[in-house]
């Protein structure tokens, strides 16, 4: 036996020895201790939630099924159910995706945090990006890529304008970059970009297209495979009608190819793609613990998904109207949360102050919401001051 052994076993003896004569001085120390952080008194009454029909851009309304869903009680993680919940949200994408890729998961996260998964995993130092810019998210992506180190190109229209497949041709022939991305969905202005022949047209140029369709996703169609989107996320608060929190992602072959050959690991552990895709037994491996993911929320984003196979009308999700001349926005959608109970948005970054955005989408999409909010809105330009300027 070592002496080392013997020393370390003698210090352990001599710990338990001594425990018992630190005890009273131990409590005396807590005794003297008190909470000098009074309760919160806002948290000793119950919770106020109002009750509101949600008619912007995102999050919409839960429908009650989903809310049941919810409501459950928690199970374990890595549990056998559990597993099982999460190969059903799988299919559930590779649906809604119309995707066959294997690599194809929920991030434990809202659609930005998806946006940054994708980014994350795709761009290295000094690898060149082009990004479509046509409203917030457009700016949002180059904020992102940006601090990855990439070297960003920018391809920037108008607030309320589409791109072009000869426009995006010309600046993947000016800039060669490795990865396009563009919004499918850009929910600041209400465009929806056109997506046919994209992928085609950046394989061509040895670029990979990542499209972000958090706001279109089961409102407008989307086809991943056939379109030759390689990276492609959303979110479970749009037309899902799910609480946000665990957002839809999918890689293509081409992408993981690009995954596989970088020269360092992606700087974050729990972003790390090649992490989750074991973590959600991709590739038909057994699932290995990762990290403990929103539960309650999974269930809800599965029954989102199994609510949109069973239906097959499919909507544009969110409306733009401009804000009328006079008129103040914010006093308008204050007025209509006030005395009509139905929430809509103002515009977002370019957007901003002048429109109204109008969500129908999911659980929401209904003639009845369709009449109120026209309603509401008609009740506030009677009701709300005209500036005379």
């Amino acid at each position: 036996m070592s002496s080392s052994f013997l020393i370390q076993q003698a210090a352990s003896l001599a710990r338990v020895v001594r425990l018992p004569l630190l005890l009273p001085q131990f409590c005396r120390t807590m005794s003297s201790l008190r909470h000098l952080i009074p309760p919160p008194a806002a948290l000793l009454k119950p919770m106020s939630v109002p009750d509101r029909l949600l008619l912007g851009p995102g999050p919409t309304s839960c429908s009650p099924r989903i809310l049941s869903a919810c409501g459950r009680q928690l199970i374990g993680h890595v549990s056998k159910e559990m597993i099982q919940i999460r190969d059903e949200i799988k299919l559930g994408i590779q649906y809604a995706f119309q995707t066959q890729n294997p690599l194809t998961l929920a991030v434990s996260g809202s659609g930005h945090c998806a946006m940054e998964v994708a980014f994350l995993n795709m761009v290295e130092p000094g690898d060149k990006v082009l990004i479509a810019e046509n409203g917030f998210w457009g700016q949002r992506a180059t904020e992102i890529a940006k601090r990855l180190g990439a070297d960003v190109y920018q391809l920037v229209k108008a607030p309320g304008e589409y791109f072009t497949l000869q426009e995006i041709e010309r600046s993947l022939v000016q800039h060669t970059p490795i990865l396009f991305f563009i919004t499918h969905g850009e929910s600041s202005t209400g465009v929806v970009q056109p997506l046919n022949g994209l992928g085609e047209l950046c394989h061509r140029y040895n670029c990979l297209l990542l499209v972000d369709a958090v706001a279109s996703l089961g409102g407008t169609p989307v086809f991943m495979d056939q379109q030759g989107i390689d990276i492609l996320y959303s979110g479970s608060q749009k037309v899902l009608s799910a609480p946000p929190g665990a957002s839809p992602i999918s890689f293509s072959l081409r992408a993981r190819k690009k995954i596989h050959s970088r020269k360092t690991k992606p700087i974050s552990f729990y972003m790390d793609i090649e992490e989750l895709s074991k973590y959600w037994g991709c590739d038909d491996n057994l699932a290995r613990y990762h990290h403990t993911p929103p539960i309650n929320l999974f269930f809800g984003l599965r029954e989102g998904l199994a609510i949109l196979t069973e239906q097959e009308a499919r909507l544009p999700t969110i409306t733009t109207v401009s804000v009328p001349k006079g008129y103040d926005w914010k006093e308008i959608t204050e007025y209509i949360i006030r005395n009509h109970g139905v929430e809509v948005s103002g515009g977002l970054g370019p957007s901003a102050d002048k429109v109204f955005r109008i969500g129908l989408m999911g659980y929401n999409c209904t003639k009845f919401n369709a009449d109120k909010v026209l309603h509401a809105l008609e009740d506030a330009l009677q009701h709300c001051l005209k500036s005379k300027l």
